[in-house]
């Protein structure tokens, strides 16, 4: 008989129910921390450094806990690019109709900030993934229709892949979970800078 050593604990520094399906679909068990990071307050230059910096701070504010002693620390943040703009979570049901109208019939690019800090070794790595999307043409009442189901109040971008809005995406370029909340081949490589293997934390 073969002992097998125990997986490494996955924390991840995110209420997102998005990316928590992403992890469990690869065969992790993660534990959810949610880091409570004002998102408002903080700023950068551009879309993909403000990912970068939301996605640490959550990283950052979670290690720091007794709760997540030993462990490793995933956070995450998404931003829509779009005319250079970084769009996060819309303001109210007013914003997200008018954010559908303004993406219709046009591309941005979902940003990923993805911080990854091993608590037990100090050790670690960060780095932004990158995904065209291609929005369809909905109609203003499909818009009126979608935006009243509450959807895109609650996810970057006022759209997401794995919900109501996926007709109204045409196509994209890049990882696609990326889009919904987490790049697993991003995460897989920030691991490995750490001396971590993905499959070591299979559950």
């Amino acid at each position: 008989m073969t002992n097998r050593t125990p997986a490494r604990r996955l924390v991840l520094a995110s209420q997102s129910p998005a990316r928590l399906g992403l992890l469990r679909q690869a065969g992790l068990a993660p534990d959810v921390i949610v880091s409570g990071v004002d998102e408002d307050a903080l700023d950068a230059p551009t879309p993909g450094e403000l990912a970068l910096v939301l996605a640490t701070a959550k990283a950052d504010a979670v290690a720091a806990l007794d709760a997540a002693a030993g462990a490793l620390v995933v956070g995450c943040d998404s931003v829509l690019e779009l005319d250079g703009r970084a769009l996060g979570k819309p303001a109210d049901a007013e914003e997200a109709t008018a954010r559908w109208k303004d993406m219709r019939g046009r591309a941005g690019v979902l940003r990923t900030g993805h911080c990854l800090i091993d608590t037990a070794t100090g050790r670690r790595a960060a780095a932004t993934a990158s995904t065209t999307v291609r929005f369809g043409e909905p109609s203003d009442a499909e818009i009126a229709a979608y935006v009243a189901s509450g959807e895109p109040l609650h996810v970057a971008g006022a759209f997401t892949l794995d919900g109501r809005s996926a007709p109204f995406v045409e196509g994209i370029e890049g990882d696609p979970g990326n889009v919904i909340g987490l790049s697993l081949p991003l995460l897989r490589r920030l691991l490995a800078e750490v001396g971590v293997e993905i499959t070591d934390l299979w559950a």
